[in-house]
């Protein structure tokens, strides 16, 4: 699959050229598990080797610091683009992070959720094949996934994993059907005993996560054959964090205090 070239902007919002983009302030959720907070500074990382000019910050919804506001306040009035480090759409994305953003000094623009789109499914392709995931007529034809995904009230959370699950499917050629740790159905288990009722007796568990954690491994011992590692920092999420930061850098400034 093409990569996106992501080069951050520089037009300012009276169009003129600034010598300075906005920051990318990536908002992760929180974890108490420490491979979570490893994992987004390895992409932290990434992205400021892509790209050294770009002024790249942290900011977590809960559980761990620095928190978003605090980082908000750190950076004053300056410009921000704010990135959810999510999959979908929820409650964090619609509510809790327009809010914060909306309380501070800085003159904010908050991007999509990652998902859907297609280099997540890239990204889960490829965590899948490390997994040990077979491109031949058997697996074809006995195989399946099940897509496991942290899951919330949302409805339109739901149909964002549906999305990416249509996806997977046409990028595998196998049914793929999307799960849920909590707040959402099908569980994973109810998830895997529909398809192995269907004929398909190879069901893998892909882990829609961004990161190690409790859910994570959770879905991942449910898997009666497979099971793929998160996200995590395959090349591809930094193409697509730093796609939705210059989607929303063309964006008019959403907040500013």
């Amino acid at each position: 699959m093409n990569r996106i070239s992501s080069q951050p902007g520089l037009v300012s919002l009276d169009d003129r050229r600034r010598t300075e983009p906005p920051a990318l302030v990536l908002v992760a959720h929180g974890s108490r598990d420490p491979r979570t907070l490893s994992t987004v500074h390895d992409l932290l990382d990434r992205l400021r080797d892509r790209h050294p000019g770009l002024p790249v910050h942290l900011g977590h919804i809960e559980l761990n610091e620095p928190l978003l506001p605090d980082t908000l306040a750190s950076l004053g009035q300056a410009e921000a683009v704010l990135v959810p480090l999510l999959l979908s759409r929820g409650y964090h994305v619609k509510r809790d992070i327009p809010e914060m953003a909306a309380a501070s000094r800085a003159q904010t623009r908050v991007a999509a959720p990652l998902g859907p789109h297609p280099l997540l499914v890239e990204t889960l392709h490829a965590r899948l094949i490390e997994a040990g995931w077979h491109t031949d007529e058997e697996t074809r034809c006995a195989g399946a996934v099940v897509l496991a995904s942290a899951g919330s009230r949302d409805p339109d959370s739901a149909v964002d994993t549906r999305r990416t699950a249509q996806l997977l499917a046409d990028r595998l050629g196998v049914p793929v059907v999307p799960a849920y740790a909590s707040a959402a159905t099908p569980t994973v288990e109810t998830a895997i005993r529909a398809l192995t009722a269907r004929g398909r007796h190879k069901v893998a568990v892909a882990s829609y996560f961004t990161a190690p954690g409790l859910f994570a491994r959770q879905c991942a011992e449910k898997a009666p054959w497979i099971a793929s590692a998160p996200l995590g920092t395959h090349p591809a999420m930094a193409d697509l964090i730093l796609h939705r930061y210059d989607q929303a850098s063309a964006a008019q400034v959403t907040s500013a205090a």
